[in-house]
């Protein structure tokens, strides 16, 4: 018995100490500074109680989270049959400093009151909030602290306030209706709708300009979002209604693991007004209509468009949601409207089809074939003179172009079939690398009229012309040219914008009538060209061999006077020019046995076509001086009479004008 009453003061003593320490204002003061140092601890945020009062029924407590953030409870509760029943107010006035606690920038206010009544095998809880700027109530059962059943009613929530509330600008504003009805929310066993209704929105053009720089007209919409869960199944039905776009789908979700049997149609007025989803700055109108079927592991996405006036249909393979493999076929679609949508400018007009069969879409791993057509295609002749600031009109410009391209790995593999009325171009093959994003490729370039580049050259030009080589772009750009021109041949590299010419055995003669020059001169041309694109400056240096002229004013004038055939005589001889723009200066040194011609910086303006030129000719012992001035195809040449009747064809000369001065002179004395 002395045991027993030992253990009986102890335990007494015990249960008062416990009672003290915690159901007493006393305990309270020790308790409160530990519950705020966890709570803060847990939050990272500063915590108080401003009341924390807690005995053996009741309790209420008011707890200020950072600066106007408070939650209130107040009730009672029983520790033998384990119940509760309390009143909560939660009061957020300051969101943004919960931002961190939440993981997502929050603004404005929040508010929400309510009732937890019942025991810890079951509970109610009742409420209402104004989130929204609504009048919203809210009903949940929980079973055994686990979430069990969920039901609300939301009515008249603002979405310009719901946007506000999680740091978004009022891009739109709307009447949203919200009903939430869950009988069961045990996982695989759910069973539940919701039901969400929009009315009365409108977009704010001020801010899609302002954050996507996106000009939209006045924008209307109505939501409407239907979904049923049974079990692990969604059905649902979406519609977004406005007068630019309308967008729908319906069907069967399974969220986990993920399967879909759905179906989807857009229609939209204005592509552009999507940016701030797509990221896409298009334009234009767009009709796109399909399913989604399957899995994860192989989700089939199939569809039809009306893009660009087209009638295109696709079938995308996904595997863990990346494209495995794509079918696609577009027929007749219209390279104007597909650059106005584009945003591009209107370059061309015509017919565009295309058949692509990429059996692998993955990175590094490409394989597959693409088969495309432009049929009809016009370029728009007027737009390409005045952006290209050509000096003449570009002519009228038909075209059209096959190209058939395979995948293989990370290169593109193309070959080009590209006929116009100007000039066809042939790639064998062109090769991209997407992940070095380097090309390589040959080609051919057939222009059967020259004169046809006029409104590119500013110069007329005769006959036909057939360029090859090869083209190549990493970090440089170098292109080969191989031609066979004038009986001779033309090998050329550029090399960025330098670009240097290799000219070998090719008829003066013909490359003057192919350049409309006068067909002055008869020779074998060789010479070296490096010129400059980006400054427009080059230099020339050429030999000219077994050269003879055609019948001009001063080689008659030399037979007639000097008793000398200039026209009989091969020259050879060197050739040198500079380059500065349209701005020539030449020199040229040709000699034969009894006979040389010297010009020393002649200027030719290529622009004006006009020639200043000083010409020295020596004709065995005697030399003669002239100019040449004017227009290159007619230039007026002016000798020097001084130095020219000093030399043995100037006293012929003088000698028959004193005959014909006697002769005249004895006439008149008759």
């Amino acid at each position: 018995m002395k045991y027993l009453a030992w253990f009986g003061i102890v335990f007494t003593t015990l249960l008062t100490i416990v009672y003290v320490a915690v159901f007493t204002p006393i305990g309270n003061g020790f308790i409160k500074p530990f519950v705020e140092s966890k709570i803060e601890e847990k939050t990272q945020m500063e915590s108080r109680f401003s009341t924390f009062l807690f005995n053996t029924t009741d309790f209420e407590m008011v707890l200020m989270l950072n600066q106007n953030n408070s939650i209130k409870v107040k009730g009672n509760y029983s520790l033998f049959s384990r119940s509760l029943n309390f009143s909560y107010e939660i009061g957020f006035q300051n969101l943004q400093s919960l931002s961190k606690l939440v993981g997502t920038p929050l603004k404005g206010t929040f508010f929400t009151n309510g009732t937890v009544k019942g025991d810890l095998a079951f509970m109610n809880i009742d409420g209402m909030t104004d989130i929204g700027n609504s009048k919203s109530a809210y009903h949940a059962t929980l079973a055994d602290l686990t979430p069990a059943s969920f039901t609300m009613k939301m009515r008249d929530a603002k979405l310009a306030s719901l946007l506000h509330l999680f740091s978004k600008n009022p891009y739109a504003t709307a009447d949203v209706d919200l009903e939430v009805n869950f009988k069961n929310l045990i996982s695989h066993e759910m069973d539940g709708e919701i039901t969400l209704k929009s009315k009365n929105g409108k977009i704010d053009p001020r801010y899609m300009k302002s954050d996507f720089n996106v000009s939209i007209p006045t924008t209307t919409f109505s939501m409407d979002l239907n979904a049923k869960l049974r079990g692990d199944d969604v059905d649902y039905r979406y519609d977004f209604l406005s007068n630019l776009f309308k967008i729908s789908t319906w069907g069967k979700v399974v969220p986990q693991p993920l399967k879909a049997d759905i179906a989807y149609a857009l229609n939209i007025q204005d592509l552009e007004v999507l940016k701030p989803v797509t990221g896409a700055d298009i334009r234009g109108a767009l009709k796109l209509e399909g399913e989604a079927k399957g899995d994860k592991e192989r989700l089939v996405v199939n569809g039809k468009s009306d893009i660009a006036a087209s009638d295109t249909t696709f079938e995308i393979l996904l595997k863990d949601f990346e494209p495995a493999s794509i079918k696609t076929k577009v027929e007749n679609l219209k390279v104007e409207k597909l650059l106005y949508m584009l945003k591009q400018p209107h370059y061309s007009d015509g017919t565009l089809s295309l058949d692509a069969e990429i059996d692998n879409a993955r990175s590094g791993k490409l394989a597959g074939e693409i088969l495309t057509t432009l049929k009809e295609g016009v370029l728009d002749s007027a737009y390409l003179s005045k952006a290209y600031e050509f000096k003449s009109a570009m002519p009228t410009t038909t075209y059209n172009l096959a190209a058939t391209t395979l995948l293989g790995g990370d290169t593109l593999d193309t070959k080009v079939d590209f006929n116009s009325n100007i000039a066809n171009l042939d790639m064998q093959s062109a090769k991209f690398d997407i992940k070095e994003k380097s090309f390589k490729g040959d080609y051919i370039v057939e222009i059967a009229d020259l004169n046809k580049l006029f409104f590119i050259s500013n110069h007329h030009m005769r006959g036909s012309l057939s360029v090859n080589g090869d083209i190549s772009k990493a970090k440089d750009l170098e292109v080969t040219l191989h031609s066979n021109t004038a009986d001779g041949k033309i090998d050329a590299k550029l090399y960025n914008d330098d670009f240097h010419a290799d000219i070998s055995s090719v008829k003066t003669k013909k490359l003057l009538y192919m350049f409309t020059y006068p067909e002055m001169i008869d020779a074998m041309l060789n010479a070296k060209l490096d010129y400059n694109l980006a400054q427009s400056k080059g230099v020339l240096a050429a030999k000219v061999a077994k050269a003879k002229f055609e019948k001009n004013q001063t080689f008659d004038a030399i037979k007639e006077f000097a008793k000398f055939d200039m026209y009989k005589e091969f020259f050879n001889g060197d050739v040198n020019a500079k380059i500065d723009q349209e701005n020539v200066l030449a020199s040229l040194d040709l000699r034969s046995i009894d006979a040389a011609i010297k010009v020393k910086e002649a200027k030719l303006n290529t622009k004006t076509k006009q020639i200043n030129s000083d010409i020295t000719l020596q004709v065995k012992r005697d030399e003669f001086n002239a100019t040449l001035k004017g227009d290159i195809g007619s230039p007026k040449v002016t000798i020097d009479f001084e130095k020219f009747m000093k030399t043995e064809a100037g006293k012929n000369v003088q000698e028959k004008i004193n005959k014909e001065v006697d002769k005249l002179f004895k006439k008149l004395i008759k």
